[in-house]
């Protein structure tokens, strides 16, 4: 995301958070203005505990936001969405939306068994990978439709994370800048 758009990026990881080579984290550090969600059980994450700590994280920032989920950090954006408005969040970037039903499912993940999904009240993109262990892209096609986003494949780039070696995942970002800059051209002339 380019520091030209007025836009808080607030960051929701997955499961055992981003490490230090995941793009999120790239993108954290050269966004100084963003916020990351912390979760106080990063490695056993329960979805009510989980969707409280980024609602309060959400409350706790004033402006715009868009927000940059990864993997269970998308399930979650879609949990938090069922139950809770917030104005300000303006977009989303859903990178890596992980198959719930899936045998590859982490054991770990509590309550996130049966999602609610519905159409998202802001501008979505869902990022889906060709040969992602978590999520075919058919079930990103899928959850796309029943929020009303926008599909974007990036072809084989397995789960999107760090074992991809995408580093500051230059792709992501200019897919990430078109959101932000249909969503702005939407504001100055809605359709």
């Amino acid at each position: 995301m380019s520091l030209a758009h007025p836009l808080i990026p607030v960051f929701v990881a997955g499961i055992g958070n981003s490490g230090p080579a995941h793009w999120q984290a790239a993108w954290h550090d050269e966004m100084p203005h963003g916020v990351w969600v912390e979760h106080e059980s990063w490695d056993r994450p329960v979805r009510d505990a989980w969707v409280r700590e980024l609602d309060e994280t959400l409350r706790a920032v004033e402006g715009p936001k868009v927000l940059v989920a990864h993997s269970l950090g998308c399930t979650l954006v879609t949990e938090w969405a069922a139950e809770h408005v917030d104005d300000e969040v303006v977009a989303a970037l859903l990178v890596a939306v992980p198959d719930v039903g899936g045998s590859e499912f982490p054991a770990e993940a509590r309550g996130f068994e049966a999602p609610r999904r519905r159409r998202l009240p802001f501008r979505t993109i869902v990022v889906t990978s060709e040969n992602d262990q978590f999520g075919t892209p058919e079930h990103a096609a899928a959850v796309a439709h029943e929020l009303g986003a926008e599909l974007v494949s990036v072809g084989r780039k397995g789960h999107i994370n760090e074992q991809s070696g995408l580093g500051g995942w230059s792709e992501g970002k200019a897919i990430l800048d078109g959101l932000l800059d249909r969503r702005l051209r939407d504001r100055v002339d809605p359709e």
